[in-house]
């Protein structure tokens, strides 16, 4: 027990970095896009490499040598939960949008992932939803949310599979993974983010600086939940360990491909050479904070 409110500990610290990302409009009236694509730079360059050289490697140490079968059906089995999952939430209508400025026969405008950008995960969406306070959205919205944000609690709790045993960092009488520290730092850091997209829509509807906070928080309280249930069966089930460390890998990567960098890139369209250097800088500058996980 003491072990699971750990991970749920770690997983809620994930979710309230979210909160991180509104408290720059404590101060600005403007989030620089300079700004906003480096740090999304920095958070899928410390995702790639907390995947690859964490999860991916840690999955091929349980895989005793042998033909890491479980660890490939793991990675692809996370790339099909991103796609299946984006593709529920575009069947999904939480009632947010407005189409009355729109043509009826204009093709829905596509992102640079191939989604439409008004899916029913927009941050736009999301914010209006919660702004609204209607219970029923809410719920349908935190459904949404769980669907969403499930692979990055699963990385968080997958990564506490080797708690309590030696060779971890000494924290609060335990013993710590290393590997854990790391993904909640780096789940952590791709939230900020994630929560100044969820916040700017909020800004521009006139919502008091708090309720920003309290949104950005909300849109990621499924990680602790989906931390701890990977945790449990992890750990239950040891044999399946190198499928662990895979979905989570997988999940990680793909969606850095198809949603960090779209994100980013659409983010520096106002920039010279649409952001590409900042978010390359970025991208070098998180993977280069991950440095030490290389050699331990």
């Amino acid at each position: 027990m003491e072990n699971i409110v750990l991970v749920f500990l770690a997983g809620l610290v994930t979710a309230i970095a979210t909160g991180l990302g509104a408290l720059p409009f404590f101060f600005v009236d403007e989030f620089s896009d300079r700004w906003n694509v480096g740090l999304w730079g920095v958070a899928s360059g410390i995702m790639v490499t907390v995947s690859v050289f964490g999860l991916v490697d840690e999955g091929i140490a349980y895989a005793a040598g042998g033909l890491p079968v479980l660890l490939i059906a793991g990675l692809l089995a996370g790339v099909v939960l991103v796609e299946v999952g984006d593709r529920l939430l575009d069947r999904i209508d939480v009632g947010g949008t407005d189409d009355r400025d729109t043509p009826t026969d204009a093709p829905p405008a596509q992102t640079d992932g191939g989604h439409p950008a008004d899916d029913a995960h927009d941050h736009a969406v999301e914010a209006k939803a919660i702004a609204d306070g209607n219970p029923k959205t809410l719920l349908l919205i935190l459904g949404i949310l769980t669907i969403h944000s499930f692979p990055e609690g699963v990385a968080v709790g997958v990564s506490f599979a080797e708690l309590g045993l030696d060779g971890g960092l000494p924290l609060l009488g335990v013993s710590v993974p290393v590997l854990a520290v790391f993904m909640t730092v780096a789940i952590s850091v791709h939230n900020v983010p994630e929560g100044t997209a969820i916040a700017i829509p909020m800004r521009a509807m006139g919502l008091s600086k708090w309720r920003m906070v309290g949104a950005a928080v909300f849109s990621s309280l499924p990680q602790p939940i989906g931390a701890v249930i990977a945790y449990a069966f992890v750990t239950w089930a040891q044999s399946f360990l190198p499928f662990g460390y895979g979905f989570a890998a997988g999940a990680m990567v793909y969606l850095v491909v198809t949603e960090f960098i779209p994100e980013a890139l659409e983010a520096g369209e106002p920039l010279p050479n649409d952001g590409h250097r900042e978010l390359a800088a970025g991208f070098g500058a998180g993977g280069l904070a991950m440095l030490p996980l290389l050699v331990l």
